[in-house]
């Protein structure tokens, strides 16, 4: 769609962009969404792609994401054989309402601060007790734990000017062992609930992150495993509110289907099963 209101692309922005920002900027990176509706309040674009920001910079301490990694060069990334919680990279692209054209241009740090219930990225950053890293409009910088970061449908907590510069998965999280559930409408639908449980070799806990059908992410978190009943009643105190209703499902819809799914992966888990 062509943008009629703006005057100004900033194709080559300053190393730190927001020291720069004004009202009606936004953000450009894929523009996969940005370019696919009205923006009347929007003035200048600022091209993020031409700082060009490493992709995927893997290490002993974890994984670094740079906000304008594509989809496509996410999930034919080839990580170590010991982070086998990586099997969750190719799920989570999969789980992207889109074409392969959308793939190509799409970036993580987009899907993330789109901060829809069903963003894919948010799930996978968010089970793999990822921190993000934000670039404030001073030149600070500041560091939020994924869960944190969304508050809401389409809602995060992203001040004007500042910016998602990197996530950063820590290694002991790629090493856990992992089983997940997604239910859509239609087989290439939006999510109407993602789950994914994550349990440390070894030892018998559990953490469970609880996202599209929920306007932002819950993670459960056991010690050790818990029985079925105990299961239950800890996805019970989620707040009413926070349970989310789209033409995808109604709140009560996305309840029962998360406690349904939630056990199952808690049995695939204490089987020893999907790693």
């Amino acid at each position: 769609m062509d943008l009629n209101t703006i005057t100004e692309v900033i194709r080559r922005p300053p190393d730190r962009p927001g020291v720069d920002w004004r009202e009606g900027d936004a953000w450009l990176a894929g523009g996969t969404w940005l370019f696919s509706a009205e923006q009347p309040g929007l003035r200048r674009l600022i091209d993020l792609t031409a700082l060009r920001w490493d992709p995927l910079v893997p290490s002993d301490t974890g994984l670094q994401i740079g906000a304008t990694c594509t989809i496509r060069d996410l999930y034919a990334f080839a990580l170590p054989a010991d982070w086998i919680a990586g099997t969750l990279f190719a799920t989570s692209c999969e789980a992207f309402l889109s074409s392969f054209k959308v793939w190509n241009a799409a970036t993580v740090g987009g899907n993330i601060c789109m901060s829809l219930p069903a963003g894919p990225m948010i799930t996978l950053t968010v089970a793999l007790e990822a921190q993000y890293e934000l670039w404030t409009s001073d030149g600070s910088v500041r560091i939020v734990d994924a869960l944190d970061f969304v508050t809401g449908n389409n809602r995060n907590i992203l001040a004007p000017g500042e910016i998602l510069r990197r996530i950063e998965i820590p290694a002991h999280a790629l090493r856990k062992r992992t089983a997940h559930r997604r239910f859509t409408l239609t087989r290439l639908g939006r999510s109407t609930v993602f789950l994914i449980g994550t349990q440390t070799p070894g030892m018998s806990d559990l953490l469970l992150t609880v996202t599209a059908g929920t306007t932002q992410p819950v993670r459960i978190a056991f010690d050790t495993m818990p029985d079925a009943r105990t299961l239950q009643e800890s996805i019970d105190v989620i707040p009413a509110d926070v349970w989310f209703a789209d033409p995808n499902g109604t709140p009560a819809h996305r309840r029962h289907l998360t406690k349904y799914f939630a056990e199952e992966i808690r049995r695939d888990l204490v089987a020893g099963g999907p790693a």
